[in-house]
């Protein structure tokens, strides 16, 4: 779950910024700065994952409305602005099934993110873009 809420999060940041002009949400984003150059790489501009990049935090990459973690791929389908709120859903792919997903997300700052969902089970987690 934890490689699938970043995927889905950074989808759901892009494409809102592109409507409602909020802060560009396109990079490389993660729950532990500390550990941005153990996870990505980045190279003629593109970030991508490092091998074994999962072995160190929960990560993701957003370009334009496409977000991958390390085991999936989502394109946002369709997102609803709520104030600060934005829901989203998703269908994601892990290479074996797509499933659709919902989640909520909270821009709390320029570079910093808060995405939950409530089902299956509620998460709540957070997010900082790395400064790559």
């Amino acid at each position: 779950m934890r490689a699938l809420s970043p995927l889905v999060l950074l989808a759901l940041l892009l494409t809102q910024s592109a409507s409602t002009e909020a802060a560009d949400l396109n990079g490389a984003w993660t729950d532990d700065t500390s550990a941005c150059s153990q996870i990505f790489t980045k190279e003629n501009d593109k970030f991508a994952f490092k091998q074994d990049a999962d072995l160190h935090a929960g990560g993701l990459i957003v370009h334009g409305n496409q977000i991958t973690g390390t085991f999936q791929k989502c394109t946002v389908k369709s997102l609803h602005v709520d104030g600060p709120n934005v829901q989203v859903i998703a269908p994601c792919s892990d290479g074996v099934a797509v499933s659709n997903v919902a989640y909520d997300v909270k821009i709390s700052g320029e570079n910093s993110i808060t995405l939950s969902s409530k089902k299956p089970v509620p998460v709540e987690m957070s997010y900082v873009r790395c400064p790559m």
